[in-house]
């Protein structure tokens, strides 16, 4: 159905980069994890380290799930904007190719959720 904006409307986007005071909009998402219904939203430095990305702003949300204390990090699999990586963790998350509205996603192999429900 299309819509027709009335006259004298502007369309103020309200996510640019530049509404973040220097930080970026970067999504985290945990594949097989639902009790997490959707990405989680974290306003970042795009110079923060990845690993500071994993060992101190990931726990902040998904700490909360019994599976996060069981990951083994060095099987995880990671996609940003729907391409695999391999993530330099000493790297920033600009040199890692993680922008503003950047989705990260990341799947845990034998980790599937609560009693591997998905949950």
């Amino acid at each position: 159905m299309a819509v027709i904006a009335k006259d004298g409307y502007i369309d103020l986007v309200r996510d640019r980069v530049e509404n973040f005071h220097g930080n970026q909009l970067v999504y985290v998402g945990w594949d097989d994890h639902l009790l997490f219904s959707a990405a989680q939203a974290f306003p970042l430095p795009p110079e923060m380290p990845f690993q500071a990305l994993v060992s101190d702003v990931m726990p902040s949300v998904f700490n909360y799930h019994p599976d996060f204390r069981k990951i083994d990090w060095s099987t995880v699999q990671w996609v940003v904007d729907g391409v695999k990586f391999e993530p330099d963790m000493g790297k920033s998350l600009k040199d890692n190719g993680v922008g503003h509205k950047s989705l990260i996603r990341f799947k845990t192999p034998g980790l599937n959720g609560i009693n591997g429900t998905r949950l």
